[in-house]
């Protein structure tokens, strides 16, 4: 017997990043896992390497024919869903007057209506369950704000808001909604910032130095936050933002 032994478990944004690191997790703890990411050829790519019990499906988690597409070919394809981890995102440098509308318009459809709209179509399986699980990827970001990512800010306040929200409306019907709020974290998005800024080393540093432990995390680390709150040792949080940023949100 494992942790998750035979859950079924979506992650958006499966391919890379958190995501990648929380498919491979819970795939090694028992979980089929539905790596669903807007990068197809990604996400074929980590199920074939995961192996049996490893599904792909290509979704953009703004568009809701996309993501009903998304939980009917899970439920049709393993059976049931157990977890959802609503973990697509992304993020870009600007304030209020240099956001473009369309920009903001776009981040706000991935980061915010792609929780809603995932969590909207999921939920009646998961409450089919009697012990379903949500868990939001949000960011320290939503509890103490960081200058020039306005729109990132904006959406990840409104997750950790959704979130709180969803764990009281459906508490009820045995579905247990929480988050996990990373610091800055080792992605891949990171990395190409990194290689394309002018001065690697200077952004590094800025980036490492967010955090009172003066690094970036890892992955594995908020992967292993996001397994507590999918798993059976959990029981009694719901509402909850667990928080993993190094100690960011301390200072």
């Amino acid at each position: 017997m494992t942790e998750f032994d035979g859950d079924v478990v979506i992650i958006t944004g499966g391919a890379s990043g958190i995501g990648r690191a929380t498919a491979s997790l819970l795939h090694s703890r028992g979980a089929r896992v539905v790596i669903a990411d807007v990068n197809g050829p990604a996400a074929d790519e980590l199920a074939a390497e995961l192996g049996e019990g490893a599904l792909a499906v290509q979704v953009d988690v703004s568009d809701s024919a996309s993501v009903q597409h998304l939980i009917t070919t899970t439920v049709e394809q393993l059976g049931r869903l157990d977890v959802l981890c609503n973990n697509a995102g992304f993020g870009f440098r600007g304030n209020v007057t240099t956001i473009a509308e369309a920009d903001w318009d776009r981040l706000m459809s991935v980061n915010v209506r792609g929780v809603f709209l995932c969590s909207k179509y999921a939920m009646p399986h998961l409450a089919a369950t009697g012990t379903g699980r949500i868990v939001n990827t949000s960011s320290y970001t939503s509890l103490v704000g960081i200058a020039d990512r306005a729109a990132y800010v904006a959406s990840k306040g409104a997750v950790t808001a959704l979130t709180r929200a969803m764990a009281l409306d459906h508490v009820a019907e045995g579905v247990r909604v929480n988050a996990v709020a990373p610091g800055t974290i080792d992605s891949p998005y990171f990395g190409t910032m990194i290689a394309e800024a002018d001065n690697p080393g200077e952004l590094l540093d800025e980036l490492n130095g967010r955090a009172p432990m003066r690094r970036m995390g890892q992955p594995e680390e908020i992967a292993e936050a996001i397994a507590w709150l999918a798993s059976s040792r959990s029981t009694f949080a719901t509402g909850s933002i667990l928080t993993i940023d190094g100690g960011s949100s301390a200072w």
